[in-house]
């Protein structure tokens, strides 16, 4: 379905489903723009913008770094109960 819709439809798609996800309205995402549009003016939210986005990149990075570091610590363990279902395996068709 994705594959057919060009690259500006599925931002919109995805963006409509997000507020869907939400339960928000029109008329309310207008109303939280506008309170946003008031507290930090238009020259603040590029520079709140990109704090979040580094904020969110640093997360991102500690949390592959996170399941880096699980799947490394826990190969050791994957090979060695891939080599004793092997025996298992093994001994069972001796018999």
């Amino acid at each position: 379905m994705f594959l057919n819709l060009c690259e500006e439809e599925r931002n919109n798609m995805c963006t409509n489903q997000f507020i869907l996800f939400l339960n928000l309205g029109g008329g309310e995402v207008v109303l939280i723009v506008f309170v946003i549009l008031l507290l930090f003016g238009g020259k603040g939210i590029p520079s709140i913008a990109k704090t979040l986005g580094k904020g969110l990149r640093e997360f991102k990075d500690a949390t592959n770094g996170i399941q880096k570091d699980i799947r490394e610590s826990t190969s050791g363990i994957t090979e060695q109960i891939t080599e004793q279902i092997q025996e298992v395996k093994k001994e069972i068709e001796k018999e």
